[in-house]
């Protein structure tokens, strides 16, 4: 990501489009500076957090359990990242490519990617569906991480068919996101109080 936008950094004007609408229509820029700098100092800075997770979560031992899907996760989630300097790169360029058709897709490949994770996590504090009752119970985290694997990935599924949707892309993201959030939630809550005497 580096490379290439220290490659074509000379190329792009002085503003550089970084923000559109959900009609996919550009409404934000920052100077060329700025607007290049942005994704790759995330992405950085993301990839050191991931890195830094497992050496300080006081369950470091459970990720052992799920290296392999977490360190594919974070590639994917460094590829999204890609994906969106490569959407600011090709606008700077005049190549105007639609965000509506872009971010459907990478947000629905990023949700499939973590519903593979899910689908592996061991209990830890800061990798998945972290709620008091998940964290209370070893069985209640399986069970819920189950059903979360499972619906990230038909979300992911939704949000790629919204590569089609046009102006409504942003509905086939947020709603599944949104509905994924509450029943895991709700789920977990429940499958706790059946353990309960």
């Amino acid at each position: 990501t580096a490379l290439i936008t220290l490659a074509v950094y000379p190329l792009m004007p002085v503003e550089v489009g970084t923000h559109w609408n959900a009609a996919g229509d550009l409404d934000g820029t920052l100077p060329k500076f700025w607007g290049l700098i942005l994704i790759p100092l995330l992405m950085y800075g993301f990839c050191a957090l991931f890195a830094a997770l497992p050496r300080i979560d006081p369950l470091k031992n459970n990720y052992q359990k799920f290296q392999a899907p977490y360190e594919k996760f974070i590639l994917v989630f460094a590829a999204f990242l890609f994906s969106i300097q490569l959407q600011i790169i090709l606008w700077g360029l005049g190549i105007e490519v639609s965000p509506t058709i872009v971010m459907p897709a990478m947000i629905g490949i990023l949700f499939i990617s973590l519903g593979f994770l899910l689908e592996h996590a061991e209990p830890n504090w800061f990798v998945g569906i972290r709620t008091p009752w998940t964290l209370s119970s070893a069985t209640v985290w399986k069970k819920t991480h189950q059903i979360a694997a499972t619906l990230f990935k038909l979300a992911g599924l939704v949000s790629i068919i919204g590569m089609f949707a046009g102006n409504f892309a942003w509905v086939f993201i947020l709603i599944p996101a949104i509905t994924v959030a509450l029943t895991t939630v709700v789920y977990s809550y429940t499958e706790f109080r059946k353990e309960q005497p």
